[in-house]
C-alpha cells in the first residue's frame, strides 16, 4: 500500500490561524484602534506597503507594558477546524508552518498550544518593561513570507509542488504564487481572484478534503 502524499501546508497567522488582527488587539489597548484598524485594511487590499504600513502602526504601540501580550493572548480567539486541520495533517505524515506578519510574542504561546511544526512573525521593540514603538530585526512582509515556505520545504524534503500555501491578504499573494497550491481563506477580492481555491467559511478542517485527506 502506498503512503499518503506527504504536504507543508504553510498558514498566514492573523485572520487565517485565528480570527483576530493581533495589531488590532495592541491598538485597542492603546487607544490607537481606529487609526491601525484603517491602515490593516489598506495594506490587507494591497494599497500600501506592508513594511512601511507595519511601521506606521507599530509606532502607536510605543509605552505600552509588556503585561498587554498577556492579555491579548487571552483575547485570542483560534479560527473554527484550526485544531482538525493541523491534527489530520499530521496523521498522514504532513507538516504545518504559520508565517505572519504578526509578533512572535503573541504567536509562540499559539504555535506551542496547537502544536505547529514552524513558524515566522515580526518581533517588537520593548525597554524597561514597556514597548518602544520599534521593531527588532527583519520584518515579515510577502517576500519573507514566500522565502519561509522555501526554506521550511527544504528543510522537510517536501517538493514545492506538495506545498500548500493559505492567507486572506494582498501580503499572502506571493506565497501563494511560490507553493504547489495557494487558498483564498475569507480573503480580501484580490487575494481570490488570484487563489487556485477559496474557502468562503471560517472553517479550516474544510482544507484537509481540498488535499484528499479526509472524505
Amino acid at each position: 500500500m502506498t503512503a499518503p502524499v506527504r504536504f507543508l501546508v504553510v498558514l498566514d497567522a492573523d485572520s487565517t490561524l485565528i480570527e483576530d488582527e493581533v495589531i488590532e488587539l495592541l491598538a485597542d489597548a492603546a487607544g490607537s484602534l481606529a487609526l491601525v484598524a484603517e491602515v490593516t485594511e489598506q495594506a490587507m487590499r494591497g494599497e500600501i506597503d506592508f513594511a512601511e504600513s507595519l511601521r506606521q502602526r507599530v509606532r502607536t504601540l510605543a509605552g505600552l507594558s509588556t503585561d498587554v501580550f498577556a492579555e491579548v493572548g487571552r483575547l485570542v480567539r483560534p479560527t473554527p477546524g484550526v485544531q482538525e486541520l493541523i491534527d489530520g495533517l499530521h496523521a498522514h505524515g504532513s507538516r504545518i508552518g504559520v508565517v505572519s506578519g504578526g509578533f512572535h510574542e503573541v504567536l509562540d504561546p499559539l504555535a506551542a498550544a496547537f502544536g505547529l511544526d514552524h513558524w515566522r512573525a515580526n518581533r517588537l521593540e520593548t525597554a524597561d518593561g514597556r514597548l518602544t514603538g520599534g521593531l527588532v530585526g527583519p520584518i515579515i512582509d510577502a517576500a519573507a513570507k514566500a522565502a519561509a515556505l522555501r526554506e521550511w520545504a527544504a528543510l522537510e524534503g517536501v517538493a514545492l509542488p506538495q506545498t500548500v500555501a493559505v492567507g486572506d491578504g494582498a501580503n499572502d499573494l506571493t506565497m501563494m504564487r511560490v507553493a504547489g497550491l495557494g487558498i483564498a481563506f475569507n480573503a480580501k477580492p484580490i487575494v481570490k481572484a488570484q487563489a487556485d481555491l477559496a474557502v468562503d467559511a471560517r472553517d479550516l478542517s474544510q482544507i484537509l478534503p481540498m488535499l484528499g485527506l479526509r472524505g
